[in-house]
């Protein structure tokens, strides 16, 4: 492949800001006495909650590709730094919810609400057009990473 193609260049600068963010995710959770991982299932739960997706730990441990007990031990800590709570789902008392705490909120914010208000200002910078092909390159990248991950 050509490294000076226009996708081969959109290639590197995706990759550049994931190191970005990874490194920023990393700075959070050292800053919070965090596990990475722990970072990764709070987005998981809070993207969850976004979507009105119910998040259970059988449903979290898929996501992170954890097995029951590392999936047990995950959540125990979350819930010992009272950054999620268990809850009995109201339809199906059988099973437990996992929700994000409010602390864990406050403490995402405080740590990358001025980073996102700098990107959410960037984005008003394009037109609507503009912005709809953005978020369909990255909806293509994001499947093409998750079937990749999968395969």
């Amino acid at each position: 492949m050509n490294d000076q193609s226009p996708a081969m260049k959109l290639v590197h600068l995706l990759r550049a800001v994931t190191v970005e963010f990874d490194l920023l995710g990393a700075e959070f959770a050292a800053s919070n006495g965090l596990h990475p991982t722990d970072v990764r299932a709070l987005i998981h739960l809070l993207d969850a909650a976004r979507d009105d997706t119910p998040a259970t730990p059988g449903w979290l441990g898929r996501q992170m590709r954890l097995n029951s007990a590392g999936t047990t031990a995950l959540v125990d800590r979350l819930e010992r730094l009272e950054l999620v709570r268990r809850t009995k789902d109201t339809v199906d008392r059988r099973r437990v919810l996992l929700e994000v705490e409010e602390k864990a909120t406050e403490l995402g914010w405080s740590f990358f609400g001025p980073l996102i208000a700098e990107v959410v200002a960037v984005g008003e910078e394009f037109d609507t057009g503009e912005l709809e092909t953005v978020r369909r390159f990255l909806t293509s990248v994001l499947q093409s990473a998750q079937q990749a991950r999968t395969a």
